[in-house]
């Protein structure tokens, strides 16, 4: 688990501004070839690069270099809003970055929600299900969530088969930004 404590050196306290320190834990989790951790700042090249990639991006849409910023900034912020949030997957064995996995909150739901992405260099390895499935443990076992879901574009038919070979099964089509997706959900056992 990572804890990051920051302290103010100007006093905004004497001001009633804010609270002089917070603290937010990020745990990490491994997997047989895993490591779910933090993000990094000198994670957002590649992830820049992902979301910038059209066939990466095809079913998130593609974001130019300061929306996908925004983008990085706020999956790594969720944690403070939530104790829930997204993790790097990283190899153990080799250090790289391979994509990312969340399990998360959206602003008017309170169903928690996992998602994830494989940065293209690394698609057919089954890093997204092996990732997915320790975010799921996670979820059910340490935050003891009774249901989570995955909304899925339709043609998106590897993030399809993810959510099945982890057991969620399609619920509903709902909407995203716009957008009819698939809902797909697993109840704690």
């Amino acid at each position: 688990m990572v804890s990051y404590s920051v302290s103010a050196t100007v006093n905004p306290l004497k001001k009633g501004l804010m609270n002089s320190s917070f603290t937010a834990s990020i745990p990490h989790l491994q997997t047989e070839r895993f490591t779910l951790r933090e993000y990094r700042r000198s994670d957002f090249e590649l992830f820049a690069g992902h979301l910038a990639d059209a066939e990466s991006s095809a079913h998130l849409g593609s974001a130019d270099r300061a929306t996908a910023w925004r983008i990085f900034s706020s999956h790594a912020g969720l944690w403070l809003l939530d104790g829930a949030g997204w993790w790097a997957v990283e190899d153990r064995q080799t250090g790289q970055l391979v994509g990312n996995v969340g399990a998360f909150f959206r602003e008017q739901s309170t169903v928690m929600e996992v998602g994830w992405n494989t940065y293209r260099a690394f698609w057919g390895k089954g890093i997204a299900g092996e990732a997915a499935a320790a975010v799921l443990n996670y979820a059910f076992q340490v935050r003891h969530e009774p249901k989570v879901q995955a909304l899925i574009t339709s043609g998106n038919e590897s993030s399809r088969r993810v959510a099945e070979r982890l057991g969620m099964a399609y619920e509903m089509e709902t909407e995203l930004n716009g957008k009819p997706v698939g809902c797909y959900t697993l109840e704690r056992a």
